[in-house]
């Protein structure tokens, strides 16, 4: 339809990711002859300008957005020194695509440069969407605060999946003030609903029928706290020789994560599984589920667990608003890998239940999210959200 309304939605890639999933899950639920969404992403193969998706290596979700009829366009990925370049290029994007309603940037670290270029060139609305709530270590961290500075001046939305990434973007005063609105993470949670059936399928391709497993997804980045999660692991196993660890994902530092469980002598009772499809399934296959991370702005991961029934056990730096349920236990992680490993243990049995409910109740269902967000981009109200 012509009159199709067109949302840009600006990420890292359209590989795998927390952003990612959060937004396909919102894009599999509208009405695509009423609201289409638009990919802008960033790649070294692109040195200068822009370029479509045929300039990169396909990613993960490439596929299925141009089966629902998405486009996906290419910038530069942002270096310090390439500041006037990748400015040029998004000055050169908009110039000639400026159909869209909505401009909805998930890259809050470069917002600043692409949202104000974006509304000059006539886009109706913009978003900077803060999915974070820690920045990198070092130069890079201290870049990102820089160019985050007064960002939430530059666009017309401060929208956030939590209060803490909220701050971290915006400042405590936008939080505070009602500035930032706080939109969760939601999830297609009735497809992770606990279904014993797919429990014994999945335990039985993984030959763990008979074994205590723990499971964990996330890229493997510093936030992500592999090392740390190891060796909680490896203190498990001195207290259980049927522990076995599912590692879903990829990234950077995974052969580091290999080497440390090989230097460990586990590495036989770790499967790495890297990036998967229908990860609801994994789910449920898991005993138990891990995330020690350094920060984490809204976890869809932890919600995905808790929407399989999963008991999980969760580092002190996570926001508290992803708890849906009672099945969260908060831990420190400045205490002993060992501290953990005996609380995994003191809380591997329990009965798995159905808990779609208490998810949609606690505001992360996709599908009522889906309706909201839709008004929004219909009318530019955010009221609803």
């Amino acid at each position: 339809m012509s009159n199709t309304i067109r949302i840009l939605h600006v990420l890292g890639t359209t590989n795998l990711g927390g952003a990612e999933s959060r937004v396909m899950d919102l894009y599999r639920q509208m009405d695509r002859e009423e609201i289409q969404f638009d990919f802008l992403v960033h790649s070294d193969a692109v040195k200068r300008g822009f370029a479509d998706d045929s300039s990169r290596e396909e990613q993960f979700f490439d596929k299925e957005i141009k089966e629902m009829g998405g486009r996906i366009y290419v910038l530069p990925r942002f270096r310090l020194y390439n500041y006037l370049a990748y400015k040029k290029a998004v000055r050169e994007f908009f110039a000639l695509h400026h159909e869209f309603k909505v401009v909805q940037g998930h890259m809050t670290s470069t917002a600043s440069i692409y949202l104000p270029i974006a509304k000059k060139c006539g886009i109706p609305i913009t978003v900077a969407h803060s999915r974070s709530a820690g920045v990198d270590r070092g130069i890079k961290g201290r870049l990102t605060g820089l160019l985050r500075k007064n960002l939430y001046k530059k666009t017309d939305y401060c929208f956030a999946c939590s209060k803490l990434a909220g701050i971290n973007a915006f400042g405590e005063e936008r939080v505070k003030s009602g500035r930032v609105k706080i939109i969760y993470n939601a999830i297609d949670a009735a497809k992770f609903a606990y279904d014993p059936q797919t429990r014994a399928v999945m335990r039985k391709k993984l030959d763990m029928e008979d074994k205590f497993v723990l499971g964990h997804v996330g890229r493997f980045d510093p936030p992500k706290n592999h090392s740390y999660l190891i060796d909680i692991f490896a203190q498990l196993c001195l207290l259980r020789e049927d522990a076995r660890l599912v590692l879903i994902g990829d990234g950077p530092e995974r052969a580091q994560a290999e080497a440390k469980c090989e230097e460990l002598g586990i590495r036989d009772k770790v499967l790495f599984m890297g990036i998967c499809r229908e990860v609801e399934k994994y789910y449920q296959a898991f005993d138990l589920f891990l995330l020690p991370s350094l920060y984490e702005g809204m976890p869809g991961v932890l919600v995905e667990a808790q929407a399989a029934g999963l008991r999980a056990l969760v580092s002190d730096t996570v926001t508290k608003e992803a708890q849906a349920t009672d099945l969260v236990t908060y831990m420190d992680i400045k205490q002993p890998a060992s501290v953990w490993a005996r609380e995994i243990v003191a809380q591997a049995d329990y009965d798995r239940r159905v808990t779609y409910q208490e998810i949609a109740d606690n505001g992360f269902d996709i599908k009522k999210q889906a309706l909201l967000y839709r008004n929004f981009y219909m009318s530019g109200d955010i009221s609803g959200l």
